[in-house]
């Protein structure tokens, strides 16, 4: 988290409104990440701002529109509208009217006048219908074509025109620390010829460096690892770009990181992943040690960690810009802090990240996942791509829409 008298851009936060609103997440031994640890991004220590909070007494959530004033009127700005209650249907739901569990990003995609919904819990379940408010028309478990020990949690999708549906997983091993509840995610890439129903498992492409778990961690969930993410893919479809919850190593390689790999890859990904740091796109997929953009203000192996994670990426057509969600945990018990936005016109540049900014807080504890859905179906409007008004979900759940303005210049 970045402070806001040091590196918070110049915003008025102020209440627009409010309404009423798992666990999923070896000795150790060398830390190679200790030897390559690199310092926080200067772009973001040279920030200079003032954030100004209004607050009110609220027996909801605390609704906060972020809108940028005359010292910061190149930087887009956020308003959050209450609206009419929408919900997953989320995994292993019994029926309808009996919702599941919605433990990560959820995301849609197109295929014909079909729009495809995928929550994870555990396994993923698949939801489709015309429209992001009629995707109880089916409803499936969607089957892997290999067993893994652990969970798997499609976070992210990606649709080819008249090919195959590309999907990334959040895997979650077990037996990590024997004796103890604890795991340490990574992720892997699958592909399916039925829009996800079943799925092509085509490896693991991103995981935490060697010897860098702790097994003594407080952190209720992780032990470490790469996980919690989201991608897209460039403008020009050479690049797909993933966004990881970096666990692993010393405080200066947790945070929020990027990877990216050819899109020409995607089909034989295992190795084609490179991890950012501060030399480049230079550390591997499997095992490197990445320099987060944005990372832990304290270690996240600690009883008062103080991390965003869980990023959820959109291409916004009306900004013209990409737009990122983030949570914001405030101790070892993930307790949800709040939900913010940053912003960026160039996907390559991990340093152009705008200092994130609240937008909505007082959720609950387990209230995370916050994500973008777009509603225009004649542009094709998904969790990846929105234009000025969209939904805003937080676990599967939305009860607002979110507006994006243009800057005043």
């Amino acid at each position: 988290m970045l402070d806001a008298g040091s590196s918070i851009a110049a915003f008025n936060v102020k209440l627009e409104s409010h309404g009423p609103f798992s666990q999923h997440r070896t000795a150790p031994q060398i830390d190679l990440c200790s030897v390559v640890a690199r310092p926080a991004l200067r772009s973001f220590q040279s920030c200079c701002a003032v954030l100004c909070i209004a607050l009110t007494a609220l027996s909801g959530p605390e609704l906060l529109s972020a809108e940028s004033r005359t010292r910061n009127a190149a930087q887009p700005s956020v308003v959050i509208h209450p609206a009419k209650t929408l919900q997953f249907r989320g995994a292993n739901s019994p029926a309808p009217d009996q919702p599941g569990d919605t433990d990560c990003n959820s995301p849609l995609h197109w295929d014909g006048n079909t729009l495809y919904l995928f929550n994870s819990s555990g396994h993923p379940w698949r939801s489709s219908g015309r429209d992001v408010s009629s995707l109880n028309e089916s409803y499936i478990r969607t089957e892997y074509d290999k067993t893994a020990q652990g969970g798997r949690w499609i976070e992210c999708t990606w649709k080819v025109p008249k090919g195959y549906l590309y999907g990334w997983y959040h895997h979650e091993p077990t037996g990590v620390c024997p004796g103890k509840n604890l795991t340490a995610p990574r992720i892997g890439a699958v592909r399916s010829p039925d829009n996800g129903a079943h799925w092509e498992d085509l490896g693991i492409i991103l995981d935490p460096p060697p010897n860098t778990l702790r097994c003594n961690t407080p952190n209720k969930y992780f032990a470490g690892g790469n996980g919690d993410f989201c991608i897209m893919l460039d403008r020009r479809n050479r690049y797909l770009y993933l966004f990881v919850s970096t666990y692993s190593g010393p405080p200066e390689t947790q945070g929020v990181a990027m990877a990216r790999m050819k899109w020409a890859d995607r089909d034989a990904p295992v190795g084609k992943v490179w991890k950012w740091s501060k030399d480049g796109w230079t550390e591997p997929g499997l095992g490197g040690c990445p320099t987060p953009f944005l990372p832990v203000r304290r270690d996240w192996h600690t009883t008062n960690a103080d991390a965003f994670w869980g990023p959820s990426v959109h291409w916004n057509s009306h900004l013209r810009q990409y737009v990122m969600l983030l949570n914001r945990a405030k101790d070892a018990d993930w307790s949800q802090e709040g939900i913010y936005v940053s912003f960026n016109r160039d996907l390559a540049n991990p340093g152009g990240w705008t200092p994130p900014e609240k937008i909505l807080g007082d959720l609950g504890n387990d209230r995370w996942y916050p994500q973008v859905v777009g509603l225009n179906a004649a542009k094709r409007e998904t969790d990846k791509l929105a234009g000025a008004r969209a939904r805003l979900f937080v676990r599967g759940k939305s009860e607002w829409e979110i507006e994006f303005r243009r800057p005043q210049r």
